[in-house]
């Protein structure tokens, strides 16, 4: 399914023209496809071996809140462009947040004629997914120039606040 993310409304003009998610499910794993089009050049860090690191929203970021299934418990992902990656499950809004127990996701990066693709790809089967499962889909956009827009499906308050269960509008994919 793909889905068009927004800007959090700002006095500045976006640097990018879009940004777009496709998420799609094969077997146990759960494929997400962030596609940025054309605009300014982000800032990202720099290749290196892939590793589970904290703090990945301070700069260019793509991420998946998941919502297995009834209850206040979800689960963050936390993408870079640089392969580095973090995964969080919080009992309920920003409360007893702890590494989740997860596999590496397989993340690439590619840029391509003024724009960018961030590919990942998650093992779902410790999240316990249900058909109530729900899902929000973000991005930080970091530019050279160290200006910042947040982008999501939805944004419910009056900051950016991708943990907002009001933001977890779409449903993964069922397995199939």
């Amino acid at each position: 399914m793909r889905y068009r993310l927004v800007p959090f409304p700002s006095a500045a003009a976006p640097p990018v023209a879009a940004v777009e998610a496709d998420v799609r499910r094969e077997g146990d794993h759960l494929h997400f496809a962030f596609r940025v089009s054309r605009g300014a050049k982000l800032k990202t860090a720099s290749r290196a071996t892939p590793a589970r690191r904290d703090g990945l929203w301070r700069s260019t970021c793509f991420e998946a809140f998941i919502k297995p299934g009834a209850g206040d418990a979800y689960f963050e992902f936390n993408f870079s462009p640089s392969g580095d990656w973090a995964a969080y499950r919080f009992d309920r809004y920003r409360r007893g947040m702890m590494n989740a127990a997860v596999m590496a996701p397989d993340i690439q990066w590619r840029t391509l004629d003024g724009a960018a693709e961030l590919a990942a790809r998650i093992d779902a089967t410790a999240l316990g997914l249900s058909p109530s499962a729900r899902l929000g889909l973000s991005a930080i956009l970091e530019t050279k120039q160290h200006e910042k827009t947040y982008w999501a499906l939805a944004h419910p308050g009056d900051k950016p606040d991708f943990h907002h269960a009001g933001g977890f509008i779409a449903r993964p994919p069922h397995k199939g």
